[in-house]
């Protein structure tokens, strides 16, 4: 694996991560967005990551319970290697650069990696585009977090060069990388990939066939979804469903803190592929609107402030 220059195309919640773990790693890293807005929403969370990196590398010098493993290869460090890496965090944030300019972006790309919105209308018309500035050699891969790579690999004008690599949310502390090809991948590329995965700080994941939500998602999407569902049909509030969980399993949050995190934008954009969104009668229509109405009052997660939690 020879990339050097990566490309994330889209500065959301992932989008953002992906970027910065991959310059606090040490690629050249550009972000492309689609516009002079986008990159204006898109700064503060590039902050917060700085703030976030930061402040975790320092508490990891008293506190073995603040270790990230994306961040550091090991939890023996001595206070000079965690300032070490608090000076490549620094470098890793005034590296990146930011661009609406498609040649400026991926005229020279090694890889990119493709995170703009869940929609596949979105994708396509990117992809299309994309096509037309990219030199033979680029990689590309989505970080869709439902849609399979086979329903855009057409449209990159290089489909065995196409592939998906999803992450978890706050992937410098929950590191999975899962690589999923499609029936047209080449080997050598989906190889390239898990190598390149491994060099920021991820755990290789190989999927070994396609599959709607790859492994994770595949879990975790119906079990937010069952916890929507009680909300939407007025069960119980979102308080109390997360409490009902975290009491009942031990878990650390419950799922509409999960939620605020990945984005209610992202859970809209996936319940609203559903067909059972335009149905009245259907559970995935409550959903819809719910997160509708949080979304159109600004509460879409931790990165706005405020979701179903506020935020200071």
């Amino acid at each position: 694996m020879d990339f050097k220059k990566v490309v994330i195309a889209g500065g959301g919640v992932l989008g953002s991560q992906i970027a910065f773990q991959t310059a606090y790693k040490g690629f050249d890293v550009t972000c492309w967005l689609r516009s002079d807005a986008s990159i204006e929403r898109a700064t503060p969370k590039f902050a917060r990551l700085k703030e976030i990196y930061l402040n975790t590398l320092e508490a990891m010098k008293t506190n073995p319970m603040a270790y990230c493993r994306g961040l550091a290869d090991s939890k023996d460090l001595s206070d000079a290697e965690i300032d070490a890496l608090k000076e490549k965090v620094i470098a890793a944030a005034d590296s990146i650069k930011f661009t609406t300019d498609w040649d400026e972006a991926f005229a020279d790309a090694d890889f990119v990696i493709e995170s703009v919105a869940e929609n596949p209308e979105d994708k396509i018309a990117f992809y299309t585009e994309l096509a037309k500035h990219l030199p033979e050699k680029t990689v590309v891969a989505t970080n869709s977090s439902t849609l399979l790579p086979s329903m855009f690999a057409e449209y990159t004008g290089r489909p065995e060069k196409y592939l998906a690599l999803h992450f978890a949310n706050e992937i410098w502390r929950n590191n999975t990388g899962e690589v999923m090809g499609h029936a047209g991948t080449d080997q050598k590329y989906y190889d390239q990939v898990v190598e390149f995965a491994a060099a920021i700080g991820m755990v290789p994941l190989k999927v070994l066939k396609e599959q709607p939500g790859y492994i994770l998602n595949s879990i975790l999407v119906p079990f937010l979804t069952a916890a929507q569902a009680l909300f939407a049909n007025d069960v119980a509030d979102p308080e109390t469903i997360d409490k009902t969980w975290c009491l009942g399993t031990g878990a650390p949050m419950g799922p509409f803190r999960i939620l605020d995190i990945v984005g209610l934008t992202t859970a809209f954009n996936i319940v609203a592929m559903n067909p059972g969104s335009k149905d009245p009668n259907d559970i995935h229509y409550k959903i819809y609107h719910k997160l509708k109405k949080y979304i159109d009052e600004g509460k879409t997660g931790i990165n706005a402030g405020e979701g179903f939690y506020k935020y200071n």
